[in-house]
């Protein structure tokens, strides 16, 4: 997945797969990259050393390794005698929070000195964790089984962990202002990320667009804005500065045809879910097991030297700031007894027969960051039931500066893959809409 005549090469763009994946997932924003600027000046490179289940050994795992491919590749690319001069990065999935990680790395080791950074783009990329928010069993389920089953990577996804020395989840330092992550992001000229407004089972709308709301739970109550300049038919892009907005009209309820019509429409699918999901828990929990031993191994092998890569050259100070970081390790400590999901609406208050001190300590809790928090939300659109350490994750990203394009894929069912064609189907068209709009408006 490289571009030829490299010796002419100027720019050097970086793609990093998701979760399970490898650069051939990325082969289509390859291609279309390379077809839109065909001079030789670009050259794109899809780095191969965290491919497959070796994401599972955590994202300052995979960034590290990947760092050093991108170092090596500069340095085989200078010798092939390219004269390098800018360089960009787009991530998929979880390969935008790995890209993330590098972009810290690479900025605090001197790299964007000599490379001027371009280009910053992620697809589906859960900035802000895979973590279920609400109260219920279900969520807490779901997020106890995701952390654990997916070695590091899963609990840096589901916000369990507590990264080294900071005392918050690894995904907050890179949302910290005071970091080296988000000083080298600023750094790029332009900054932007797709994410499915439906049917992104992965990824949710919320968590890849960096955002306090969701306007996309019922379709039929809001009017899509999609971006101009886009050929009617394959219209996908909505417009970022007012993607949505809500019926002036009162909807008329579905008859009972036209329930049953759209219920009938997924019954395959779901029928085929009853017979394999049993079958598919149980060797996906039986493999898990077994990688996430494996990751452990890898990562004991990563942390002492022995896996082919120097790793004390990337454990600079990620924090410029420490009072800063005393002072937020300080809060992680004080607010431990205080991160339940922030009710959405807010609760309404507790009968004095049923409130106990703790209940009553709690609720003030989720009322004050539930005032905190409606400050923030200008739109009419209800604040989601995040927690602390999401809303401070989307106010560090919103100081970057990033363009946030909502992609509205509704011809299939599964949208992550569709968002960068991960394989070449006739049902992607609409993805191919969304990656042509990223090259055209890639800057070389």
């Amino acid at each position: 997945m490289e571009a030829s005549n490299s010796d002419k090469a100027t720019h050097l763009c970086i793609l990093t797969h998701g979760m399970w994946g490898k650069p051939l997932h990325l082969k289509h924003l390859k291609e279309t990259l390379s077809k839109q600027y065909p001079s030789g000046e670009l050259y794109v490179f899809a780095p191969n050393s965290n491919a497959e289940y070796l994401t599972y050994d955590g994202i300052e795992t995979g960034a590290e390794r990947v760092t050093h491919e991108i170092e090596a590749k500069i340095a085989e690319l200078t010798e092939a005698g390219a004269k390098l001069k800018k360089i960009s990065i787009a991530g998929y999935s979880l390969g935008g929070l790995v890209a993330r990680y590098v972009v810290g790395l690479l900025h605090k080791n001197g790299v964007f000195d000599s490379l001027e950074p371009t280009n910053f783009t992620t697809f589906a990329t859960p900035h802000l964790g895979t973590r279920a928010h609400g109260t219920g069993y279900g969520g807490a389920f779901w997020n106890n089984l995701g952390a654990k089953t997916l070695s590091a990577s899963g609990a840096q996804m589901f916000l369990a962990d507590s990264f080294r020395d900071t005392g918050k989840p690894l995904l907050s330092t890179l949302a910290d202002p005071n970091s080296i992550f988000i000083q080298g992001l600023r750094r790029f000229k332009r900054k932007s990320v797709y994410a499915n407004t439906l049917n992104d089972r992965s990824v949710p709308y919320y968590t890849a667009c960096i955002t306090r709301v969701d306007p996309f739970v019922d379709l039929d109550a809001v009017d899509l804005h999609y971006l101009e300049g886009q050929v009617p038919e394959e219209e996908v892009i909505l417009d970022p500065e007012s993607p949505v907005t809500a019926k002036k009209t009162p909807q008329t309820a579905l008859t009972l045809y036209q329930r049953s019509s759209r219920s009938l429409t997924n019954v395959p699918f779901y029928a085929l879910l009853t017979v394999l999901l049993p079958i598919g828990a149980t060797f996906f929990l039986v493999n898990s097991g077994i990688q996430s031993f494996r990751s452990a191994a890898r990562m004991k092998l990563h942390e002492e030297g022995k896996a082919g890569i120097t790793t004390h050259k990337y454990r600079m100070p990620l924090l410029e700031d420490a009072r800063a970081m005393q002072e937020r390790v300080y809060e992680q400590l004080n607010n431990n007894q205080q991160e339940e999901y922030l009710p959405t609406p807010p609760p309404e208050p507790a009968s004095s027969s049923s409130s106990a001190s703790s209940s009553s300590t709690q609720l003030a809790s989720e009322k004050n960051l539930a005032r905190q928090q409606s400050k923030k939300n200008h739109s009419s659109w209800p604040t989601l039931a995040l927690n602390n350490d999401q809303f401070a994750m989307i106010d560090g990203l919103d100081s970057v500066g990033l363009i946030r394009y909502p992609c509205h894929i509704d011809q299939v069912r599964h949208t992550h893959a569709a968002i960068v064609v991960r394989s070449e189907r006739s049902s992607y068209p609409q993805g191919r809409a969304v990656v042509q709009h990223w090259a055209s408006n890639f800057i070389l």
